[in-house]
């Protein structure tokens, strides 16, 4: 899953209707660009696709101030605000999400009510768990994860990061 379509669609549902400017800025205001692949292009991009997939609905209004091309607004639809809820309930819950994804996840936990929140994050306690348990019984040797040189320091790095 990518950080960026959930970033955009939780941008543009929390102005309900709102200009690439807009989520842009919001998205940097939120830090994404340090901690994620929330670019510019990258954001423009997600949403003209979202667009071409029905996910968002977009309103070309008035030319730009600046004098460029009509600034177009996205708002989500039906199907834009299941995607949003499933990506988010997904970047709560899995183990296997990147760092970024669970960032964005974490951003957006208010939107769900708690007890579902709190849920989703013990479903991937639990997994982290689980992962966690297989990864070691399967890779630490008996003298210890030191006896397998840099590729033991990497096995403890990611049992550790779980």
């Amino acid at each position: 899953m990518s950080a960026i379509r959930l970033l955009v669609l939780g941008a543009v549902r929390q102005h309900g209707r709102a200009h690439g400017y807009q989520v842009r800025n919001d998205l940097e205001y939120w830090g994404a660009h340090e901690w994620s692949n929330a670019k510019p292009g990258s954001i423009y991009h997600a949403l003209k696709q979202m667009a071409k997939e029905g996910l968002l609905h977009a309103h070309d209004i008035a030319p730009s101030t600046a004098g460029g091309p009509p600034r177009t607004e996205y708002e989500l639809t039906a199907a834009g605000e299941a995607e949003f809820f499933a990506l988010l309930r997904a970047a709560l819950s899995r183990h296997d999400q990147k760092a970024d994804v669970l960032s964005a996840g974490i951003g957006f936990l208010l939107d769900l009510p708690r007890a579902e929140a709190v849920a989703l994050l013990q479903e991937r306690v639990r997994a982290l768990e689980a992962w966690r348990s297989e990864v070691t019984g399967y890779y630490t040797p008996e003298g210890g994860p030191g006896q397998l040189g840099h590729i033991g320091e990497i096995m403890h790095m990611w049992v550790h990061s779980a």
